[in-house]
């Protein structure tokens, strides 16, 4: 019995043991794969430093890869030009695959020329499907080799390579996009590249003619006029895309994502895309109340210690007040309480602002109308009753000339002044989508300006 007895603790113990190794190894699985962090090669080790401080992680706890400007080359030569391309590369990447169905998530922190929207939409074509990403660097840069970085620390963490085909496509994407946003501003390039892509792949478009007829239909409902030059690049990208082997039931999280993102974006703007009278009425009703989600989501997460994501553990003060930070979701960017309840507001204000515009107009113009014909009323009056007092004095004194009566109704008319042609206020629209030139301090630009590691290293230093 005691023999049978020790031979049973004996396989517990060694069961246990083996259960408790087991977990040990999962665990550091998760810490050690499923989050990667890119580093651009040409950053100093100090600047790489602060990057993981800003990432809130430790060298112990991610994977660190170094991307360099020769990978950049390999899917961007041929498409970038030789000022986006540059020779140096600085801005670094954290990567997390996420549970299906979350979509892609961006956040970007001194990435001037490449939007949160504008990547996601990008890592889609590259075959991403769910995944939070962070993309930063020290200082402005355009974030051209950000995608690059990306692409590489999700086949790490995930252990599965991307379509090569589909990765040459992505960086294609982001560049005729990214150029087009030049022209037209960022959110709309965005959300035109998007849209086409989502109906193209969602209806299994394969026919040119079709092709370029979802074109001109999502460009118009952007009101944006493109030139043949602009039409003929989007042309030659949605049939290369036509040609994979996208699945749509795979990718509509990620690209509805993209859309609710610039629709969003646009609308805080006061603009909207034209997506039939119905739709946007629903759409905007849908994106103000996602805003005030967003905002009381953003409130509750600053006072919880329970941030999951990497998107909430970034340290957004770390790189200077003056720093760009930007995310598909923003309730993630951490911003003092004062600017977040104004930006709530703003949003408030640029929604009624956008959705009663035109009423607004001709309520301003019927006003204005009524408001001259007044004046021009009182006037009248005025002059009459000036008249008949006149007339009435003159009655009374029976002594006055005659003529006297005449010469002060005379000087009365000539003094008399009505507006005929009254001046109406206007109201102008600023577009969101404003053109934006590529950034001086770009990844591209630096190298062409900066021809000393030095002189990069100090700007860092005084922006940090």
């Amino acid at each position: 019995m005691n023999k049978q007895l020790n031979n049973f603790k004996k396989k517990f113990i060694t069961l246990g043991l083996t259960v408790v190794l087991s977990l040990s190894s999962l665990g550091l699985v998760f810490a050690d794969g499923t989050r990667v962090v890119t580093l651009g090669a040409n950053l100093t080790q100090e600047q790489k430093d602060i990057m993981l401080k800003y990432f809130g992680v430790n060298k112990n706890e991610v994977v660190i890869l170094e991307v360099n400007n020769q990978e950049e080359r390999k899917y961007l030569q041929g498409v970038a030009t030789e000022a986006q391309l540059g020779t140096k590369t600085y801005s670094c990447a954290y990567v997390e695959p996420t549970k299906s169905g979350s979509g892609i998530n961006v956040k970007t922190a001194n990435i001037t020329w490449a939007t949160p929207a504008m990547v996601a939409t990008t890592l889609s074509t590259a075959g991403l499907t769910d995944a939070d990403v962070v993309i930063a660097a020290n200082f402005p840069v355009s974030g051209t080799g950000a995608l690059t970085g990306i692409m590489k620390a999700f086949e790490d963490a995930t252990g599965k390579p991307l379509d090569e085909d589909k990765k040459e496509l992505a960086s294609e994407e982001l560049i005729t996009t990214g150029d087009l946003g030049d022209t037209i501003g960022q959110d709309k390039a965005t959300g035109i590249v998007n849209d086409i892509k989502t109906d193209i792949i969602k209806n299994n478009t394969k026919d040119t003619v079709q092709i370029a007829n979802t074109i001109n239909n999502v460009v118009n409902n952007y009101n944006v006029t493109l030139s043949n030059e602009q039409k003929s690049k989007l042309e030659s990208l949605m049939e290369k895309i036509s040609k994979q082997d996208y699945k749509y039931s795979e990718m509509k999280d990620a690209l509805n994502s993209v859309s609710d993102v610039v629709d969003k974006n646009l609308s805080a703007a006061g603009e909207s895309v034209n997506r039939g009278f119905f739709n946007n009425i629903l759409n905007s009703i849908k994106s103000f109340f996602t805003n005030i989600g967003d905002w009381f989501k953003g409130l509750f997460n600053n006072n919880s210690n329970d941030k999951s994501s990497i998107l909430d553990k970034t340290n957004d003060s770390l790189l200077g007040e003056n720093a760009k930070i930007d995310a598909t979701d923003k309730s993630t960017i951490n911003l003092p309480s004062k600017e977040k309840v104004e930006g709530f507001f703003s949003k408030i204000w640029h929604w009624f602002t956008g959705l009663f515009n035109n009423s607004s107009n001709n309520i301003d113009n019927s006003n204005n109308s009524n408001n001259n014909n007044n004046n021009n009323n009182n006037t009248d009056n005025n002059i009459n009753n000036n008249i008949d007092n006149n007339s009435n004095n003159n009655s009374q004194n029976n002594e006055s000339n005659s003529n006297t009566t005449n010469d002060a109704v005379n000087q009365l008319e000539n003094n008399s002044t009505i507006n005929e042609n009254p001046t109406q206020d206007s109201t102008i629209n600023q577009d969101s989508s404003t053109p934006q030139k590529s950034p001086e301090n770009s990844e591209g630009s630096v190298d062409n300006q900066t021809t000393t590691e030095d002189n990069t290293n100090n700007t860092t230093q005084s922006q940090n």
